[in-house]
């Protein structure tokens, strides 16, 4: 893991097309602007583990119990 530094306003750079800003920090919190292509996700963490969940289960889920879930929601 990389570590670094930044104060307000100040931004890193992914691969040169996405680009991390700290807009504000309070206490604790820190309120970063991401600027990326369209095509490039970009999610929390806990929502993209979320996600990462639902599609294991759907990958070892028997097709017609899958179906009966989809159905109840």
């Amino acid at each position: 893991m990389l570590a670094l530094s930044r104060k307000k306003n100040e931004a890193i750079v992914i691969n040169n097309n996405i680009e991390v800003t700290i807009l504000e920090v309070k206490g604790d919190q820190v309120k970063m602007g991401i600027t990326a292509p369209k095509e490039v996700p970009v999610y929390r963490k806990e929502v993209y583990m979320q996600i990462q969940s639902a599609n294991e289960e759907a990958v070892h889920a028997d097709g017609m119990e899958a179906l009966q879930n989809l159905l109840k929601k």
